[in-house]
This record gives structure tokens, C-alpha cells and sequence, in this order.
């Protein structure tokens, strides 16, 4: 049996975990508790990484000259998904807020310096983009943490990566991963905005589950196959 500190620990995590939310309008563009945003990013900093490569780096954004000109980009990009939309969904993407670049009190952009470590990155010699893959663990602890903190994240994706790394100098070589929106908010919301919104539905976790071989999926049978 857990000890009750464990319960307790255990319970914050899992409430961590499905409260966690990709936030855009919610920011109230308050002040980050200086503490609270070391532990955050502390947090990201202690995720696993192939070979101990910590192959990460966070770029700090609060100017707001500069968050401007990444906004006219995002919106660029904005158009040119659109354009490639059927009318239907054009319309359901019209209503969707897709970054809160201005209004989060602070941006986060994390990087990947494949180079680091290299060129005998312990575990990394037949996937080459395990280090990638942890660039993303550090993420998730950034934004798990920041929910525990109280905080909201949100993570845009519409830009090009040369685009940012000439914006904010980053190195040839470097690649920005991930633009994370950072601040307190108003509040969580309960579903997704992408379901609240009519644009995806999660799939339940039943659909997801595979047992021994793809072909070998959780409640179905098939006999199709010889």
C-alpha cells in the first residue's frame, strides 16, 4: 500500500496530467512568481535525455517588439492553412484562437542542439531522432509542472524554423522545437478547445490499444487474416 504522502503525490500528478490544457485565450498577462517559473523550468531541465545529452535550451521572450513580429508570422502562416481547407472546415478553423503570444506573460521557445553530446551520443546510433524525442520530454515536464504551478501553456506550431531562428540568433544547427506561451490564466477549460470547437474528437483509449502485434487490437477480432 502507498504511504498517504505518496497517495497524495500520486493524485496531484494524475490531476496534473488531465487538467493540463493547450492554452490561447485564458492568459491573464499577470506577473510569473519568479520561483515558480525556476521551478518550471528547472522541472523541464530534469527530463531524461538519450545519452544524458540534454540536448535542450529555453529561450526567454518578453519584449513585446519581438513577440509582434512573431504574431505577423504566425497569422501568415494562419492564411496559408486556411487556403487549403475545404469550406467546411475553413469556416471551423476561423473560430479557432490559435496562439496567445500576446497576451501569456512570458515566451518559452525550446531548442535542439543535435550537435550536443555528438559524435557518440550514447543511444542515439540507430534512432537518430531520439534526442529530438527528448527536447519533448523536457517540454511536457515544462507544462505539466506549470499546471502544478497554477500556470497556463500553450504550444504554437504555425511558424517556419527559420523564420524564429533568425528572429531570436539561433545558431546554425539549432532548431527551434516548440514557441510555449507561459503565464497565469483565468482558468482551465474542462474540454479542449479543438473538441470544444467541432474540429477533432479524442479517440477513447480502448481504440489506441495494441496487445502483442498491431494486428492484435483491443476489442475487435479478425479473422481475415490467414
Amino acid at each position: 500500500m502507498p504511504s498517504v504522502s505518496a497517495e497524495r503525490t500520486l493524485t496531484s500528478l494524475y490531476e496534473a496530467i488531465h487538467r493540463r490544457r493547450d492554452v490561447r485565450g485564458q492568459f491573464t498577462g499577470a506577473p510569473i512568481d519568479p520561483e515558480a517559473l525556476e521551478r518550471v523550468l528547472a522541472a523541464a531541465h530534469a527530463a531524461p535525455s538519450v545519452g544524458l545529452s540534454q540536448p535542450w535550451d529555453f529561450v526567454l521572450v518578453s519584449d513585446v517588439a519581438t513577440k509582434q513580429t512573431f504574431v505577423d508570422h504566425i497569422n501568415v502562416e494562419r492564411a496559408v492553412f486556411a487556403a487549403t481547407l475545404p469550406p467546411d472546415r475553413a469556416e471551423v478553423f476561423a473560430g479557432i484562437k490559435i496562439d496567445g503570444v500576446m497576451e501569456s506573460t512570458l515566451s518559452v521557445v525550446v531548442t535542439y542542439d543535435a550537435g550536443r553530446g555528438a559524435p557518440a551520443v550514447l543511444g542515439r546510433h540507430a534512432i537518430a531522432d531520439a534526442g529530438l524525442y527528448s527536447v519533448c520530454l523536457a517540454i511536457q515536464n515544462l507544462w505539466l509542472a506549470a499546471t502544478a504551478e497554477g500556470l497556463g501553456v500553450g504550444w504554437v506550431s504555425f511558424y517556419r524554423e527559420g523564420f524564429v531562428s533568425e528572429l531570436l540568433g539561433i545558431p546554425e544547427g539549432v532548431r527551434p522545437v516548440a514557441w510555449l506561451c507561459l503565464g497565469p490564466v483565468s482558468h482551465l477549460e474542462e474540454t479542449p478547445d479543438l473538441e470544444r470547437h467541432g474540429w477533432r474528437q479524442r479517440r477513447p483509449l480502448s481504440e489506441a490499444l495494441h496487445h502483442e502485434r498491431w494486428a492484435e487490437k483491443t476489442g475487435t477480432t479478425d479473422n481475415s487474416s490467414s
